[in-house]
């Protein structure tokens, strides 16, 4: 009973990382420069779930936070700091790869996963005192 309880738990963490990266990414969307002040659009995140709990034990846990690198917007803006000086391309600014929509669906779904586990977690508890008062 203990090892659905460890199971549930490791979900709630991923899913709880998962949210974090959901919300940098909605607070980055209209960012034109990277975090190291260099001219660049910020890169979506996207949380990488792996089977087990990172110590060997059943589970899931977060593997890795990868940059997705499909293309950012471009948006004419010629007299933005950040737009293109040169090329054919010249006063667009390029923006985050960020789809509101997007990350808000997945933001539904990790909290939707997040309920599911509590709810598990729950019912392993009822089982449990069922289990003790039967013993008793």
């Amino acid at each position: 009973m203990f090892g659905s309880l460890d199971i549930s738990t490791s979900a709630l963490v991923a899913q709880r990382v998962r949210l974090d990266t959901i919300a940098g990414n909605i607070a980055n969307a209209q960012a034109t420069r990277r975090a190291d002040g260099l001219p660049g659009p910020f890169r979506r995140r996207i949380s990488v779930f792996a089977t087990g709990d990172g110590q060997g034990g059943p589970g899931v846990h977060v593997q890795d936070i990868r940059e997705d690198d499909s293309p950012g917007r471009m948006v004419y803006e010629p007299a933005h700091p950040d737009a293109i000086t040169s090329g054919p391309m010249k006063g667009y600014v390029e923006y985050p790869n960020v789809d509101l929509a997007t990350e808000m669906v997945d933001a539904m779904l990790a909290s939707r996963a997040y309920e599911a586990n509590i709810t598990a977690i729950d019912v392993t508890k009822s089982m449990m005192s069922a289990t003790l008062r039967l013993l008793a």
